[in-house]
Protein backbone atom coordinates (compact mmCIF):
# COMPACT_ATOMS: atom_id res chain seq x y z
CA UNK A 1 0.00 0.00 0.00
CA UNK A 2 1.33 3.63 -0.98
CA UNK A 3 2.47 5.83 1.98
CA UNK A 4 -0.67 8.62 2.54
CA UNK A 5 -0.31 12.32 1.64
CA UNK A 6 -0.13 13.15 5.17
CA UNK A 7 2.65 11.17 5.78
CA UNK A 8 4.67 12.17 2.42
CA UNK A 9 3.92 15.65 3.62
CA UNK A 10 5.50 14.64 6.60
CA UNK A 11 8.34 13.33 5.10
CA UNK A 12 9.03 16.30 2.94
CA UNK A 13 8.99 18.56 6.00
CA UNK A 14 12.41 17.31 7.04
CA UNK A 15 13.74 16.51 3.44
CA UNK A 16 16.97 18.11 3.13
CA UNK A 17 16.34 18.54 -0.49
CA UNK A 18 12.72 19.97 -0.52
CA UNK A 19 12.24 23.68 -0.04
CA UNK A 20 8.32 24.32 0.73
CA UNK A 21 6.60 27.65 -0.20
CA UNK A 22 3.56 27.84 -1.70
CA UNK A 23 1.50 30.91 -2.57
CA UNK A 24 -0.25 31.45 1.03
CA UNK A 25 3.11 31.90 2.60
CA UNK A 26 5.66 33.20 0.33
CA UNK A 27 4.96 36.56 1.22
CA UNK A 28 5.47 36.32 4.72
CA UNK A 29 8.18 33.78 4.69
CA UNK A 30 11.05 35.64 2.53
CA UNK A 31 13.46 33.30 0.35
CA UNK A 32 17.03 33.90 1.41
CA UNK A 33 18.42 31.50 -1.10
CA UNK A 34 17.46 33.26 -4.04
CA UNK A 35 20.73 34.51 -5.90
CA UNK A 36 22.89 31.32 -3.59
CA UNK A 37 21.40 27.98 -4.99
CA UNK A 38 24.77 27.42 -6.14
CA UNK A 39 26.58 28.51 -3.01
CA UNK A 40 24.05 27.95 -0.50
CA UNK A 41 22.52 24.21 -1.54
CA UNK A 42 25.06 22.95 -4.57
CA UNK A 43 28.24 23.88 -3.40
CA UNK A 44 29.30 24.33 -7.12
CA UNK A 45 29.54 26.64 -9.69
CA UNK A 46 27.80 24.46 -12.30
CA UNK A 47 24.61 25.30 -14.56
CA UNK A 48 21.01 25.51 -13.31
CA UNK A 49 18.07 23.99 -15.26
CA UNK A 50 14.56 23.89 -14.06
CA UNK A 51 11.77 21.46 -14.34
CA UNK A 52 8.20 23.37 -13.96
CA UNK A 53 5.39 21.03 -13.68
CA UNK A 54 7.85 18.29 -12.60
CA UNK A 55 5.37 15.99 -10.90
CA UNK A 56 6.80 12.92 -9.65
CA UNK A 57 10.32 14.40 -10.41
CA UNK A 58 11.22 11.80 -13.38
CA UNK A 59 12.47 13.50 -15.52
CA UNK A 60 14.01 15.82 -12.81
CA UNK A 61 16.32 12.85 -11.20
CA UNK A 62 16.83 11.16 -14.74
CA UNK A 63 18.47 14.87 -15.90
CA UNK A 64 20.72 14.59 -12.66
CA UNK A 65 21.62 11.12 -13.38
CA UNK A 66 22.78 11.82 -16.74
CA UNK A 67 24.15 15.09 -16.17
CA UNK A 68 26.23 15.28 -12.97
CA UNK A 69 27.63 18.11 -14.23
CA UNK A 70 24.55 20.42 -14.04
CA UNK A 71 22.55 21.17 -11.23
CA UNK A 72 18.29 20.33 -11.48
CA UNK A 73 15.69 22.02 -9.48
CA UNK A 74 12.21 20.53 -10.30
CA UNK A 75 9.49 22.75 -9.60
CA UNK A 76 5.32 21.81 -9.27
CA UNK A 77 2.98 22.76 -6.21
CA UNK A 78 1.19 19.11 -6.00
CA UNK A 79 3.98 17.58 -2.66
CA UNK A 80 2.32 14.78 -3.11
CA UNK A 81 3.83 13.92 -6.56
CA UNK A 82 6.69 15.25 -5.44
CA UNK A 83 7.66 13.38 -2.79
CA UNK A 84 8.31 10.32 -5.29
CA UNK A 85 11.27 12.16 -7.22
CA UNK A 86 12.62 13.54 -3.89
CA UNK A 87 12.90 10.31 -1.95
CA UNK A 88 14.05 9.00 -5.21
CA UNK A 89 17.15 11.34 -5.40
CA UNK A 90 17.78 11.09 -1.56
CA UNK A 91 17.90 7.36 -1.60
CA UNK A 92 20.31 7.71 -4.72
CA UNK A 93 22.60 10.05 -2.90
CA UNK A 94 21.65 12.68 -6.02
CA UNK A 95 23.37 16.06 -4.79
CA UNK A 96 22.61 18.01 -8.09
CA UNK A 97 18.85 17.86 -7.60
CA UNK A 98 16.39 19.58 -5.35
CA UNK A 99 12.78 20.33 -5.24
CA UNK A 100 10.84 23.39 -5.08
CA UNK A 101 7.31 23.44 -4.30
CA UNK A 102 5.46 26.45 -4.97
CA UNK A 103 3.05 27.85 -7.64
CA UNK A 104 4.84 28.24 -11.19
CA UNK A 105 3.14 31.78 -11.15
CA UNK A 106 5.63 33.35 -8.50
CA UNK A 107 8.81 31.09 -9.94
CA UNK A 108 10.39 34.49 -10.33
CA UNK A 109 10.58 35.17 -6.32
CA UNK A 110 13.04 32.21 -6.14
CA UNK A 111 16.42 32.94 -8.91
CA UNK A 112 18.00 36.33 -9.26
CA UNK A 113 18.86 37.35 -12.61
CA UNK A 114 20.90 35.58 -14.80
CA UNK A 115 20.87 32.55 -12.24
CA UNK A 116 19.31 29.82 -14.43
CA UNK A 117 20.18 28.58 -17.42
CA UNK A 118 17.40 26.35 -18.94
CA UNK A 119 14.10 25.74 -18.27
CA UNK A 120 12.69 22.30 -19.18
CA UNK A 121 8.50 21.99 -19.90
CA UNK A 122 7.52 18.45 -19.59
CA UNK A 123 3.85 18.04 -19.99
CA UNK A 124 2.38 20.95 -19.06
CA UNK A 125 -1.44 21.64 -18.95
CA UNK A 126 -1.83 22.50 -22.16
CA UNK A 127 -4.44 25.04 -20.53
CA UNK A 128 -6.51 25.36 -23.78
CA UNK A 129 -8.90 28.15 -22.59
CA UNK A 130 -6.17 30.27 -21.00
CA UNK A 131 -3.27 31.53 -22.62
CA UNK A 132 -2.16 33.08 -19.77
CA UNK A 133 -2.27 29.90 -17.68
CA UNK A 134 0.08 28.40 -20.90
CA UNK A 135 3.70 27.68 -19.35
CA UNK A 136 4.80 28.56 -22.85
CA UNK A 137 2.95 31.32 -23.41
CA UNK A 138 4.11 34.94 -23.81
CA UNK A 139 3.13 35.49 -20.09
CA UNK A 140 5.72 33.08 -18.26
CA UNK A 141 8.36 33.95 -21.16
CA UNK A 142 8.47 37.18 -19.16
CA UNK A 143 8.58 35.68 -15.98
CA UNK A 144 11.27 33.03 -16.99
CA UNK A 145 13.21 36.52 -18.52
CA UNK A 146 13.98 37.78 -15.02
CA UNK A 147 16.17 34.69 -13.86
CA UNK A 148 16.94 33.11 -17.44
CA UNK A 149 20.33 34.31 -18.38
CA UNK A 150 20.54 35.46 -21.79
CA UNK A 151 20.02 33.18 -24.73
CA UNK A 152 18.87 30.53 -22.49
CA UNK A 153 17.23 27.49 -23.57
CA UNK A 154 13.37 26.61 -23.06
CA UNK A 155 12.94 22.90 -23.97
CA UNK A 156 9.20 21.52 -24.31
CA UNK A 157 7.93 17.91 -24.51
CA UNK A 158 4.40 17.23 -24.86
CA UNK A 159 1.82 15.05 -26.14
CA UNK A 160 -0.26 17.77 -26.51
CA UNK A 161 -0.61 18.67 -30.00
CA UNK A 162 -2.49 21.98 -28.84
CA UNK A 163 0.21 23.26 -26.49
CA UNK A 164 2.78 21.89 -29.55
CA UNK A 165 1.45 24.02 -31.71
CA UNK A 166 0.74 27.21 -29.60
CA UNK A 167 4.67 26.91 -28.38
CA UNK A 168 5.28 26.88 -32.04
CA UNK A 169 3.40 29.68 -33.30
CA UNK A 170 4.64 31.66 -29.87
CA UNK A 171 8.31 30.60 -30.86
CA UNK A 172 7.65 31.62 -34.67
CA UNK A 173 6.09 35.09 -34.43
CA UNK A 174 8.20 36.65 -31.92
CA UNK A 175 11.15 35.47 -34.16
CA UNK A 176 12.90 33.21 -30.94
CA UNK A 177 16.10 31.36 -32.21
CA UNK A 178 14.91 27.60 -32.68
CA UNK A 179 17.35 24.96 -32.23
CA UNK A 180 15.14 21.53 -32.96
CA UNK A 181 11.06 20.67 -33.35
CA UNK A 182 9.89 17.76 -34.14
CA UNK A 183 6.18 15.98 -33.99
CA UNK A 184 7.22 12.58 -33.20
CA UNK A 185 10.59 12.61 -30.83
CA UNK A 186 10.97 8.78 -31.00
CA UNK A 187 11.14 8.64 -34.50
CA UNK A 188 14.32 10.87 -34.58
CA UNK A 189 17.63 9.36 -34.79
CA UNK A 190 19.34 12.67 -34.73
CA UNK A 191 21.87 12.41 -31.31
CA UNK A 192 20.85 16.31 -30.71
CA UNK A 193 17.33 14.85 -29.32
CA UNK A 194 19.02 12.39 -27.33
CA UNK A 195 18.49 14.92 -24.22
CA UNK A 196 14.41 14.57 -24.79
CA UNK A 197 14.49 10.94 -25.86
CA UNK A 198 16.72 9.75 -23.27
CA UNK A 199 14.00 9.80 -20.59
CA UNK A 200 10.62 8.85 -20.55
CA UNK A 201 8.26 9.20 -17.87
CA UNK A 202 5.39 6.73 -16.66
CA UNK A 203 2.68 8.76 -18.18
CA UNK A 204 4.57 9.37 -21.53
CA UNK A 205 4.90 5.54 -21.87
CA UNK A 206 1.18 5.18 -21.05
CA UNK A 207 0.23 8.26 -24.03
CA UNK A 208 2.93 5.98 -26.72
CA UNK A 209 1.08 3.16 -25.97
CA UNK A 210 -2.32 5.11 -26.59
CA UNK A 211 -0.40 5.77 -29.89
CA UNK A 212 0.04 9.96 -29.11
CA UNK A 213 3.47 10.88 -30.42
CA UNK A 214 5.61 12.78 -28.65
CA UNK A 215 6.58 16.49 -29.40
CA UNK A 216 9.88 18.20 -28.75
CA UNK A 217 10.93 21.50 -29.25
CA UNK A 218 13.95 23.74 -27.80
CA UNK A 219 14.51 27.25 -28.29
CA UNK A 220 16.53 30.29 -27.09
CA UNK A 221 14.93 33.17 -24.89
CA UNK A 222 16.76 36.27 -25.37
CA UNK A 223 16.18 39.37 -22.81
CA UNK A 224 15.45 41.69 -25.41
CA UNK A 225 12.43 42.55 -27.36
CA UNK A 226 8.43 42.45 -27.31
CA UNK A 227 6.91 39.38 -26.82
CA UNK A 228 3.49 38.89 -28.80
CA UNK A 229 0.63 36.14 -28.29
CA UNK A 230 0.32 34.87 -31.90
CA UNK A 231 -3.28 35.26 -32.75
CA UNK A 232 -3.99 32.04 -34.32
CA UNK A 233 -7.13 29.77 -34.20
CA UNK A 234 -5.81 26.09 -33.32
CA UNK A 235 -7.58 22.96 -33.27
CA UNK A 236 -8.14 21.49 -30.16
CA UNK A 237 -7.25 18.29 -28.08
CA UNK A 238 -9.28 15.42 -28.40
CA UNK A 239 -8.82 14.81 -24.49
CA UNK A 240 -7.46 16.54 -21.49
CA UNK A 241 -6.04 13.89 -19.96
CA UNK A 242 -4.57 10.43 -19.56
CA UNK A 243 -8.16 9.07 -18.17
CA UNK A 244 -10.45 12.03 -19.39
CA UNK A 245 -12.18 13.17 -22.54
CA UNK A 246 -12.01 16.57 -23.50
CA UNK A 247 -15.42 18.29 -21.62
CA UNK A 248 -15.30 21.03 -24.21
CA UNK A 249 -17.44 21.40 -27.33
CA UNK A 250 -15.28 23.73 -28.96
CA UNK A 251 -12.89 23.01 -31.80
CA UNK A 252 -10.71 25.40 -31.81
CA UNK A 253 -9.03 28.08 -29.57
CA UNK A 254 -6.40 30.70 -29.60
Amino acid sequence: MGKGKLAKFADMERYENVFQYPYSVVDDVPFDMKGHWREQYFHNDNPIVLELGCGRGEYAVGLAQRYPDKNFIGVDIKGARMWTGATEALNKGLKNVAFLRTNIEIIDRFFAPGEVQEIWLTFSDPQMKNPRKRLSSTYFMERYRHFLVDGGIVHLKTDSNFLFTYTSYMVDTNKLPLLLRTTNLYAESDEAYCIANAIQTYYESMWRERGIDIKYQAFKLPQTGTLTEPDVEIEMDEYRSYHRDKRSSKTTAK
